[in-house]
């Protein structure tokens, strides 16, 4: 009845569990974080998977349940309309650091190298704009200052953004909910963190223009990662040490208060935090997704097709299932302006 597909890089090996799963009648669940594959099965199957009653639903790991369901949780909480959120990814390290496995490295690799591609995409997917409904959320620039957290921020690189956008206009196309903007970003540290980041940056999209450079980046992830992205991926002691916590930034307008005039006038912050992200947060959100997937099944959209997290999960108990396995959502601060 279920699939869950690890298969990633899913660009080179996720189609053909997709196809095999909408083939036979089976539902699939996966934790890629590459928009062009997770957009790509939208456009190849949502049509098919629909005809036989089955749910595809991407990026079902920390990519991007956390943001995706955050910001609709967020939603839920605030009294009024949610209009804009931006979102705020911190994650701790204990004393032995970080690590990821090398296969996340190769599918950033690869999905900056064939941005291209990705906009031709879109483009044949021919997608409605999603409209802005009060404030415009203003953009920030890719490098800020963070008097909230004391640290600099540079813009998230990763698929949240993109996921969170398809579930937004979904929702508003589909269910008539007011479409909310969104930013994602991420705290790095102090000065020292900033200038080794915009090295390792620099290097990093220079010779990802390159088949010789994509080569030298997949085969010493290692060197070019300061040590973060390896072939044999996180020790224990690495996972044990490290947590992530994700903070929501929400504003928009109190209830009789009309969104399309003025200020928004309340705002809310609530957050998302758990363990490790990559190996033991990724998990916990893929199964729990699952099970929603299998015993929420009257709260699942009315028919199949291909899925974001946001549209496949928006009225089932996924927070809550997610709350009893250490992924834990909670209101921070609900300060009227």
């Amino acid at each position: 009845r279920l699939v869950l597909n690890c298969v990633g890089p899913y660009r080179f090996f996720g189609e053909p569990v997709v196809e095999a799963c909408v083939e036979n009648g089976a539902s699939c669940i996966d934790i890629s974080g590459e928009p062009q594959f997770l957009e790509g099965m939208f456009l190849k199957y949502n049509e098919k998977a629909a005809e036989k009653g089955v749910y595809v639903v991407g990026s079902c790991g920390f990519d991007s349940i956390p943001a995706d369901m955050g910001v609709l949780y967020t939603r839920d909480k605030l009294k009024g309309t949610l209009t804009a959120v931006e979102s705020f990814l911190s994650v701790k390290s204990g004393p032995e650091g970080l690590g990821v496995h090398d296969g996340t490295w190769k599918s950033a690799v690869y999905g900056l190298a064939d941005e291209d591609n990705l906009k031709k995409l879109r483009k044949q997917i021919g997608y409605a704009p999603v409209p802005v409904i009060g404030a415009k959320l203003k953009r920030r620039g890719f490098m800020f200052y963070s008097p909230e957290f004391k640290e600099y921020c540079i813009t998230f690189m990763g698929s949240d953004g993109s996921v969170v956008k398809r579930t937004q206009r979904y929702l508003h196309t589909e269910l008539q909910q007011t479409p909310v903007q969104y930013g994602a970003y991420v705290t790095v540290g102090g000065l020292g963190s900033v200038i080794k980041l915009m090295f390792l940056g620099m290097l990093f999209l220079l010779l990802v223009k390159f088949n010789f450079g994509r080569k030298l980046l997949t085969k010493y992830p290692k060197f070019f990662s300061a040590g973060c992205f390896t072939k044999e991926g996180p020790t224990q002691k690495q996972m044990d040490g490290t947590s992530f916590t994700m903070t929501f930034f929400g504003e928009g307008y109190s209830e009789g208060q009309d969104p399309q005039k003025g200020k928004p006038n309340v705002k809310i912050c609530t957050e998302v935090k758990g363990p490790e992200p990559g190996y033991i947060a990724t998990p916990i959100a893929m199964v729990q997704a699952g099970l929603s997937l299998l015993e929420d099944a009257s709260s699942l959209p009315k028919r199949g097709g291909v899925y974001s997290p946001g549209a496949a999960f928006s009225k089932t108990k996924l927070i809550d299932r997610l709350n009893k396995r250490g992924v834990e959502f909670s209101v921070i601060s609900k300060p009227e302006v």
